[in-house]
C-alpha cells in the first residue's frame, strides 16, 4: 500500500466527484477536499490534470489520479485491506461491475442531462425516452448483480452503487425541472427499492447534495446554456 496525504479536487454538484467522496467515506480515509471553480480553474487542477483539465482529481502524496472510475479502482486496490471492498473479488463479477458503471456514464447520465440541455420539446421527449430505457436496463442489471441482496455490490454498496447513486440528486432535479417522472416504481420496482436503501446509507446521507440545490444549479445552467466544461 502506498502511503501519503490524500487530497480530492472537485466541485460540489458533480456526480463524478460525489462517487469518489462516497468511497473515501466508506473506506474511512481521511482526506482534504478542495472545491474548484470550473469557470476559473485552479493552478492545482491544471497541474495535476493537464490532459482533460476536469475534476475529480485524487492527489495521493505526489501522485495524481484522474477520472472517477479510475480513481475508485485505485482506492480499492491501494486500500484493499481498509474498509469494505469497492469491486467484487471474482474476475467476471469485477468485469461486469465495470461494464455497468461505464453504462451509467455513457447512457444514463448523458440521457438525463440531455433532458436539461434540450432546446425543443421533441428533443426533450427523446431524452426522456432514452432515460427510461437506460433505467429499465439497469433494473435487470440490479436483479442479476445483487443476486437477491440489497445492493448491486451485494450486502454493501460497491462500484455500481456509487456510480449510479451519485446521479440520484441530478435525476430527481431533472424530474422537477422537466415535469417528467423518470424513476417510476411501476417500471423499475427493484431499482426504486434500491434507491430508498441507498439513500438511507450513512455515506449517501453525508455526501449527496440537496435536490433543491441541484435543481437551482440546473436551472441556472439552462439560463447560461450550459456554458461550462462538464458542469456535472
Amino acid at each position: 500500500m502506498v502511503e501519503g496525504e490524500i487530497k480530492l479536487l472537485g466541485t460540489w454538484p458533480s456526480p463524478f466527484v460525489l462517487r469518489v467522496k462516497m468511497i473515501l467515506e466508506q473506506k474511512g480515509l481521511s482526506h482534504e477536499y478542495l472545491e474548484d471553480d470550473l469557470l476559473n480553474k485552479s493552478e492545482l487542477l491544471l497541474k495535476h490534470n493537464p490532459i482533460y483539465k476536469k475534476v475529480p482529481v485524487l492527489i495521493h502524496g505526489d501522485r495524481a489520479i484522474c477520472e472517477s472510475l479510475v480513481i475508485l479502482q485505485y482506492i480499492d486496490e491501494n486500500w484493499s485491506k481498509t474498509g469494505l471492498p469497492v469491486l467484487p473479488v471474482d474476475p467476471y463479477e469485477r468485469a461486469n461491475a465495470r461494464f455497468w458503471a461505464i453504462y451509467v456514464d455513457d447512457k444514463l447520465l448523458t440521457s438525463f442531462i440531455g433532458i436539461l440541455k434540450a432546446t425543443t420539446e421533441e428533443a426533450k421527449a427523446e431524452k426522456i425516452t432514452d432515460t427510461h430505457a437506460a433505467l429499465e436496463l439497469l433494473e435487470g442489471a440490479f436483479k442479476k448483480c445483487s443476486a437477491g441482496k440489497d445492493f448491486f455490490g451485494g450486502d454493501s454498496i460497491g462500484y455500481i452503487d456509487v456510480t449510479l447513486g451519485s446521479c440520484l440528486a441530478w435525476i430527481k432535479a431533472a424530474e422537477r425541472i422537466s415535469g417528467a417522472k423518470l424513476l417510476d416504481e411501476t417500471k423499475v420496482p427493484l431499482l426504486m427499492e434500491w434507491v430508498n436503501r441507498f439513500l438511507a446509507t450513512d455515506c449517501a446521507k453525508r455526501t449527496l447534495p440537496d435536490v433543491e440545490r441541484v435543481e437551482k444549479y440546473g436551472r441556472d445552467l439552462q439560463v447560461t446554456r450550459w456554458n461550462v466544461v462538464r458542469p456535472v
